[in-house]
């Protein structure tokens, strides 16, 4: 038993580095795509849209054996596994996080952008430092389930054999003829959605504080 947990450790590290390095690099590009789906030139935008319609349109399982075997065949060259499986994970969750922080920006009152160009603010500073935190606060709890998600999508990254908790524990019940190694896995993902749902708790309650 001891020996079974240390490997879904080691695993669960592994799905840990897939779920960080993803939000680190979708977040910050969703917005990105935000801006580029609002855009006013008709042929940005429209590429975006198609953009977001695919990523959200086709399952991520298919997403990241595309992302996995298509260099091969088109280039002549491979990715490693988990860089494939980060890459996919990024386009996927930047499109869904694109569409969050869009509903957030276009909440916002068009009089604070009127107010802001009266006072003479430039629009990077209208948007970073008015329009910003205003929409921060308001798509917390809808990040806060795509989040969520993501914990338990790492799960997916053994498809392309990427060695994260639920292949180990797959492995692991194959191997004994036993269920338990499922259910130890099941306790993982719960304990560290649990973690990320108290952190979104968390920064709502400082948010709401700070208003």
């Amino acid at each position: 038993m001891m020996k079974l947990l240390l490997l879904m450790g080691e695993a669960t590290l592994v799905s840990l580095r897939i779920f960080f390095l993803t939000l680190l690099f979708s977040l910050p590009l969703g917005l990105l795509v935000a801006k580029g789906r609002m855009s006013t030139s008709k042929i940005v935008s429209s590429v975006v849209n198609g953009y977001i319609m695919v990523m959200r349109g086709t399952p991520l399982i298919l997403q990241l054996i595309f992302v996995y075997f298509a260099p091969y065949y088109i280039f002549g060259a491979s990715t490693g596994r988990f860089t494939a499986v980060v890459i996919a994970y990024v386009i996927n969750y930047a499109a869904y996080f694109a569409e969050i922080y869009r509903g957030g920006i276009q909440s916002i009152p068009v009089g604070q952008y009127e107010a802001s160009h009266v006072l003479g603010f430039s629009k990077a500073h209208t948007f970073f430092h008015i329009i910003l935190p205003q929409v921060v606060k308001r798509i917390i709890p809808a990040m806060g389930n795509e989040v969520i998600t993501l914990v338990k999508d790492t799960a997916l990254a053994q498809t392309i054999g990427v060695a994260e908790l639920f292949r180990v524990a797959q492995n692991a019940a194959a191997r004994e003829f036993s269920t338990m190694p499922i259910f130890i896995a099941g306790v993982f993902y719960f304990v560290m959605n649990a973690i990320v749902s108290k952190s979104f708790e968390k920064i709502e309650l400082k948010l709401n504080y700070y208003q």
